[in-house]
């Protein structure tokens, strides 16, 4: 019997992979020119941690995390979302001794358990950004233009961001209870879930996909009606700094993360051609999450960005390029001189691409159009008395005739513009 991937766990294959990787190479030499360092932590977590951080009450918590015991009898977790994560390895390693303003992101897979769509599977993958030890204004900002600047750099440009603040937990209290109450009014029209989490956090129900619900809660009281002094400051302090630096954005009064852990500054990229489900980058504060994870008072933000998300709003103009050279061969003695050339330029990051079984001339440049290559270099039996391999232009249509001892270098100077 044929074994198949399990529903909702994709294979990602060539050529899907290039993209992939210029993505994530895109986001490091973005995020390390902004100051962060990579960390990588465990896929597998103690599940405390993230019904701690995330929230009891969550749909991620409740209904669509990995939680299983193993053989030592502890309940262990395919993480769902890293920041729990990296901010437990902050902790764990008593990362703020030294300085407690550390800048970190990390690109890998999470893992939920919910029904796939497009753009959304059991396992999917995050650029994820945290800061930790700075609690002004400025670095609300700051985050939120890096994202929309990683964006427009990958070529996304359809895409808004969307910014609120869900306040502190001393302005969120008083919000919570008169939403407690304007939902009360409305108890016989909630659905089962709702009316269940209403006791513990009534924030859930703006998370609710029914639609009865969500009618109800578009008459809802807002947060930003409740906001302390502190926070509507905080909150017009990132509105003025985004404005200073030419990011453009709209407040959404009704969003509201879908995680407990977020105080004050909350955002999402929303993009269009992802159905309703259409954010494609999302994050905010959570100055109290260190603490309450057992590390000392210190603030924190981050975001994190999909993966698959990304990659369905991706223009083709977009994708990498092919490879910048192909060497059609013909004969023996010509093969082998190709393999050799191939093997030296693939070295010095030229990427040259060969054909290995010797097919005819048509039959090597119709690959050679296939992936796309600027340039065809043919070396035949011919070119190998007269000493000279032609190389061919397939942009410009133009060919002419190179030395070979000469070929490595001119190779090089025409795709990298420069010595080798």
């Amino acid at each position: 019997m044929e074994i198949k991937a399990i529903r909702g766990f994709s294979d990602i294959l060539p050529p899907e992979t290039r993209r992939w990787r210029m993505l994530e190479e895109r986001a490091r030499e973005i995020l390390e020119g902004f100051g962060f360092s990579e960390i990588r932590v465990p896929i597998l977590e103690k599940a405390e941690l993230f019904s701690r951080s995330i929230g009891e009450e969550t749909d991620i918590v409740e209904k669509e995390m990995y939680t299983f015991e193993d053989r030592s009898g502890d309940r262990i977790t395919l993480r769902p979302e890293a920041t729990a994560s990296i901010v437990r390895a902050y902790i764990e390693h008593k990362m703020y001794t030294t300085d407690p303003m550390a800048k970190f992101y990390s690109i890998g897979p999470m893992f939920r358990h919910e029904r796939p769509q497009k753009g959304r599977y059991r396992q999917f993958h995050q650029i994820n950004v945290e800061v930790f030890g700075i609690s002004h204004p400025t670095i609300d900002a700051e985050v939120m233009a890096i994202v929309m600047y990683y964006l427009s750099t990958v070529g996304v440009k359809r895409c808004v961001l969307q910014i609120n603040s869900l306040g502190c937990p001393r302005c969120r209290h008083p919000y919570k209870e008169n939403l407690k109450t304007f939902l009360n009014d409305h108890l016989h029209q909630l659905c089962r879930d709702c009316r269940r989490r209403m006791e513990r956090n009534a924030l859930r129900a703006f998370d609710c996909k029914v639609q009865g619900c969500q009618e109800i809660i578009a008459e809802a009281p807002i947060v930003s009606d409740f906001l302390c002094s502190e926070c509507a400051e905080h909150f017009a302090a990132v509105r003025s700094y985004l404005e200073t630096l030419e990011v453009s954005y709209e407040v959404n009064p009704r969003m509201v993360r879908g995680l407990d852990y977020y105080t004050k500054t909350a955002f999402e990229v929303v993009a269009e051609g992802l159905g309703a489900q259409n954010a494609v980058a999302a994050g905010g504060r959570y100055d109290c999450l260190v603490e309450e994870l057992g590390g000392p008072n210190i603030p924190g933000i981050g975001f994190a960005i999909g993966m698959e998300r990304l990659l369905l709003i991706l223009p083709e103009e977009h994708l990498p390029p092919g490879p910048s050279l192909f060497i059609a061969a013909l004969g023996e003695g010509p093969q082998k001189d190709a393999f050799s050339l191939s093997y030296k330029l693939n070295r010095a990051r030229v990427r040259t691409m060969i054909d290995y079984e010797g097919r005819s001339l048509k039959a090597q440049m119709r690959r050679a159009a296939k992936f796309g290559a600027r340039y065809v270099l043919i070396i035949g039996e011919d070119e190998q008395r007269s000493g000279r391999a032609i190389l061919r232009d397939m942009e410009e249509g133009k060919q002419e005739q190179i030395p070979f001892p000469s070929l490595f270098e001119e190779i090089v100077r025409r795709v990298k513009g420069g010595s080798p």
